[in-house]
């Protein structure tokens, strides 16, 4: 089991952490997330066959860009 914690800029509103948290849940082997709009943080934990890489460009496929 992996977790990985991400900065991700503009996730301002309840919209767009609705938008990261159902795009990731989406992806074979992530099982749990957490979406932080005040901190703009997201939080996965997740086993293979889902990738660092993977969960990166599902983040970044939703509009926003990360530290």
């Amino acid at each position: 089991m992996y977790k990985e914690h991400y900065f991700v800029n503009e996730l301002t509103n309840s919209n767009m952490k609705t938008e990261v948290k159902n795009a990731l849940k989406d992806i074979d082997g992530v099982n749990q997330v957490w979406v932080n709009s005040t901190n703009e943080t997201v939080e996965v934990i997740y086993n293979e066959p889902a990738t660092e890489a993977e969960i990166i460009n599902c983040i970044e496929s939703t509009g926003h860009s990360m530290e």
